[in-house]
């Protein structure tokens, strides 16, 4: 199939691991709910460019993302890691609405073969709409807490961090643009 981003899948995939890795290099300033979701969305990522566009693969992807953005918030309310935790619940709630928007336009997520997948009418135009409003606030988010807000870690935790948010903004704008 014609894809508008060939590597798409496999930049998303990278983005994911690139997030997770640096998530996991933080390890104790990362709550076990930032924890799974950083590892869901990259093993996600992976799953989806090997799957080749698979259609349940698609679906269930876009549940498992689904499951793991509510658990991402789940009990840290009122802690310094409430904000990157609500974060990655969206990214992962992004990438979870793109699944969804791939199988209700009939294309396959890595296999988008019109020009411009993130397009078209009823179910799939409002998913596509989602999907971009997302990837925008996924962006904002990250500009926002990188130049704006005062950090919550210092040195090396904090440059890890960023360098996980970032990878995550990479790769949802590569989906939302790729598909």
């Amino acid at each position: 199939m014609d894809h508008l981003l060939p590597a798409a899948p496999w930049l998303m995939a990278l983005a994911a691991v690139v997030s997770a890795a640096a998530c996991i290099a933080v390890w104790r300033a990362v709550p076990w709910q930032g924890r799974q979701s950083a590892l869901i969305m990259a093993a996600a990522m992976i799953v989806i460019a090997v799957s080749g566009g698979d259609p349940l693969i698609s679906l269930v992807t876009a549940l498992v993302l689904l499951v793991s953005a509510m658990l991402g918030t789940a009990g840290v309310r009122g802690t310094p890691a409430a904000a990157t935790c609500c974060h990655r619940a969206l990214v992962s709630l992004v990438m979870a609405i793109c699944s969804f928007e791939s199988l209700s336009t009939g294309q396959a997520m890595a296999g988008a073969a019109e020009v411009g997948a993130h397009g078209g009418h009823g179910l799939g135009g409002l998913l596509s709409a989602l999907v971009i409003v997302g990837v925008i606030g996924v962006v904002l988010w990250t500009v926002v807490a990188e130049w704006v807000l005062v950090p919550v870690h210092q040195g090396r935790t904090a440059r890890l961090l960023a360098v996980e948010s970032w990878a995550m903004a990479a790769g949802v704008s590569v989906m939302c643009l790729g598909f």
